[in-house]
């Protein structure tokens, strides 16, 4: 923590949730969560895709309440409408407007109100289970319907279920289909618990309509919950939605662990606690009001993305075989569970930003992610780099999560097996790890170029007509200066546990770096598999050889050898000639490539020789 004095506000009131949600992806904005909390629970605008979805600030629309906004992973759409229309025209259209004018949001909560039906929505959470408060118009009808088919975000949905189980009570899941990023279907199931009494429930599937039912099950299926809404009827419904990768029960006895009661008012007080005591791990002080705020909604969003995927009992799903297997997180004496079981996006960007953080201010959260990473290597034989809902994913390049754990136990934070973890390191930065497969490379060990690192120093671009064939992000001497930095951390981590001819082996390993160099141009330059420099070259080519950059970006990408660097380039006064020479041409472009990831690649935005936005 940083000893300075408090600011004139509690840092979970400076959180500006709105903040980049213009340009938004479907796990990147949040509201009604905890800090990696299992469930995710917001309003979706946008629904196709994993980039135009989620809660998008220019759209109109509420198309639902969803329970999960994970790295490809989504679940469980729930909307109050108040229709007299027959539940075939509902099912085709029932989004509503809504106005910011009429919205709070805030870390934990969010209000709005939905103007087609003029209901009012609040809803909060704890970390597994959902909470939402529908204020409907008195006299009118009072529905809910849930959705259980179609897209929503990363994730088509396959076959859903869901059935009555008590006359306040439905249970059920949903079946995120296959990616290209995820390999395999993962089931999210339900447990959804009424405090009004259920009075009719109609089900659409497979294109079929199907009134006064107890359940559907089948394709692109989904339900209409109905409540009784006249005479005294109250006109606020609470709902509380167990979410669970394991089991219907478990979503149930999710609630029952952490949601006994109905005390609405309570769970947003608790959540709104909740935060500030994470935000409050930093404490700054100075600047304006502004860089304050943008500083704790920065810290806010650190604290998201790693999402939960284990039950508040500590079983989980593994995802990293050929079938899916419910297993057990170990257990302390009081039968709690050690540590939490998490997804991730990837550590690959996140090596050099928040994963530098974690270990600093939230040092169980570190110690959770490197047992949970631990876990996975147990489960599957390797360390991942972004897993999601228990699979693996191969997202992006290299053995992203070494620098990851190594850090943690620099810093002293080492309750995890030591001697696993450098084993399972080891694995990762061999011809049998994950350093060997390139993005979402799920079935072959070719694009990640693994041999000719080995054999040769560096890693060719393009690979051989055969090695190419797999994956994603076959960027030869990108990868070639990435994996020297990753072997750096792990001699680093071989000095430590004195094992000399492992230090000796990979710190050699970690100067790799200078086989991509090329003094004549100066820049770090693709090479052919026969050791001869691409030709014609231009450093200023988008992903010339370097994953979502150019050469003039990645050439600095040396982080663990700036000596060496500059000794390469003619000595320290050139190198800081060249990096200052860059950040003033970025400058001008605002150090960034455009303003969205997709405007990298436009030629009017692609020659900047520093990238700040990605």
């Amino acid at each position: 923590m940083m000893n300075c004095s408090a600011t004139a506000d509690e840092p979970v009131d400076l959180v500006y949730p709105h903040l980049d949600s213009v340009n938004s992806r479907w796990f990147f904005f949040d509201s009604a969560s905890r800090p990696f909390g299992l469930v995710n629970l917001s309003p979706d605008t946008g629904l196709g895709g994993a980039w135009g979805s989620g809660y998008r600030y220019n759209e109109t629309e509420v198309k639902g309440f969803s329970h999960v906004h994970a790295w490809q992973l989504s679940a469980v759409s729930m909307m109050p409408i108040s229709s007299n229309q027959d539940i075939a025209d509902i099912k085709q259209d029932y989004f509503s407007n809504f106005s910011h004018d009429t919205e709070t949001v805030k870390p934990g909560y969010h209000k709005l109100h939905l103007d087609r039906y003029n209901i009012d929505v609040e809803l909060t959470s704890t970390t597994r289970v959902g909470f939402h408060k529908y204020d409907y118009p008195k006299g009118q009808p009072q529905q809910i319907l849930i959705k259980l088919g179609g897209e929503m975000g990363p994730s088509k949905f396959g076959h859903g279920e869901a059935h009555l189980i008590s006359p306040t009570a439905i249970a059920g899941y949903v079946t995120n289909q296959a990616t290209h990023r995820r390999p395999r279907p993962s089931k999210v199931y339900f447990h959804a618990e009424f405090k009004q009494k259920i009075a009719d429930i109609s089900a659409w599937r497979n294109g079929k309509i199907e009134p006064n039912v107890t359940g559907t099950s089948g394709l692109d299926a989904g339900l209409l919950v109905s409540f009784d809404s006249k005479g005294d009827a109250p006109s606020e419904q609470l709902m509380k939605v167990g979410i669970s990768y394991v089991s219907e029960e478990n979503a149930y006895a999710n609630i029952a662990t952490e949601l006994p009661h109905w005390n609405f008012k309570k769970v947003v007080t608790d959540s709104k606690h909740d935060w500030n005591n994470w935000l409050s791990k930093i404490k700054v002080t100075g600047g304006t009001q502004q860089q304050q705020q943008r500083f704790y909604t920065d810290l806010w969003h650190a604290l998201q993305g790693r999402r939960i995927i284990s039950d508040a009992n500590g079983q989980y799903t593994d995802q990293t075989g050929t079938r899916a297997i419910v297993k057990q997180l170990p257990l302390d004496s009081h039968g709690v569970p050690l540590f939490n079981h998490h997804n991730s996006d990837s550590f690959w960007g996140a090596q050099w930003t928040i994963a530098t953080l974690w270990p600093l201010a939230y040092p169980k959260v570190a110690s959770d992610f490197t047992n949970s990473l631990l876990q996975y290597h147990q489960d599957g034989g390797i360390i991942p780099r972004g897993p999601s809902g228990g699979n693996y994913t191969y997202v992006m390049t290299g053995a992203s999560s070494t620098p990851f754990i190594v850090s943690n136990y620099m810093k002293g934070i080492r309750d995890f097996d030591v001697e696993l973890a450098y084993t399972a390191l080891k694995k990762n930065h061999s011809a049998d790890g994950i350093m060997s497969r390139a993005g979402y490379e799920h079935f072959t060990q070719t694009g990640g170029g693994m041999q000719h690192y080995l054999e040769k120093g560096y890693i060719p671009y393009p690979l051989s007509e055969t090695e190419s064939l797999y994956g994603n992000h076959r960027r030869g001497p990108g990868q070639t200066l990435e994996y020297a930095f990753q072997d750096h951390t792990l001699a680093n981590f071989a000095a430590s546990l004195d094992k000399k001819d492992d230090d000796i082996y990979y710190r050699a390993r970690s100067k790799n770096y200078r086989n991509v160099y090329d003094s004549e141009s100066g820049f770090m330059r693709p090479k052919n598999v026969d050791g001869t420099w691409q030709t014609p070259f231009d450093p200023y080519q988008y992903e010339n050889g370097f994953v979502e950059a150019n050469p003039a970006q990645g050439t600095w990408n040396v982080a663990h050898d700036i000596d060496g660097l500059a000794s390469l380039m003619g000595g320290k006064d050139i190198l800081i000639s060249r990096l200052e020479a860059a950040f003033e041409t970025a400058k001008k472009q605002g150090f960034t490539s455009g303003t969205a990831h997709a405007d990298e690649s436009l030629e009017e935005f692609r020659r900047t020789p520093i990238n700040y936005g990605n």
